[in-house]
């Protein structure tokens, strides 16, 4: 598997270069629709609270199938209508980019420790998804938090180009 660690540092900076025009933005207005609605309903502060709150739950879900017995597939994850994910995203959106972009900043610093030390055994080790199935570290790793960050950046660069979003 290609450097995932490399890959979400890459993503990381995309996204924490984006400090200057959603910090320039504030405030942002706080969007109707944040849970289980289309996410491209959601507001700067709403995907950036996804983002803080996404990082090290994901990180947790790799580490609890790292520590799971190697002979079967370790069942982690959660849905997108997870109370947990909700309420935290609720609770995060009130926060300030700058503020939020700071725990951005230590979640992906902290991820990506995770998977640069990742080793080819680790990367094959086995999950359970609670709706994808079997999948491998390595694989649940390049969805759940590489490829999800540089997804969310798409989205708020899209975001930031909306006319009339600020209230």
């Amino acid at each position: 598997m290609d450097d995932l660690s490399g890959r979400l540092r890459d993503a990381g900076s995309r996204l924490l270069d984006l400090r200057g025009p959603l910090v320039a933005g504030e405030p942002w207005p706080l969007s109707a629709a944040y849970g289980t609605e289309p996410e491209a309903d959601w507001g700067p502060r709403e995907v950036l609270a996804h983002v803080n709150e996404m990082l090290p739950y994901w990180a947790t879900q790799l580490r609890l199938i790292l520590a799971g017995d190697p002979a079967d597939a370790t069942p982690f994850g959660r849905v997108a209508t997870d109370a947990d994910r909700l309420g935290r995203i609720a609770s995060d959106r009130q926060l300030q980019c700058g503020d939020l972009l700071d725990r951005i900043a230590t979640g992906l610093a902290i991820a990506e420790d995770l998977l640069a030390g990742l080793t080819p055994a680790d990367l094959e080790r086995r999950g359970l998804h609670t709706a994808r199935g079997e999948i491998t570290v390595g694989a649940a790793a390049d969805r759940f938090v590489v490829t999800h960050v540089a997804e969310h950046v798409v989205q708020l660069r899209t975001i930031l180009e909306r006319p009339g979003l600020r209230a």
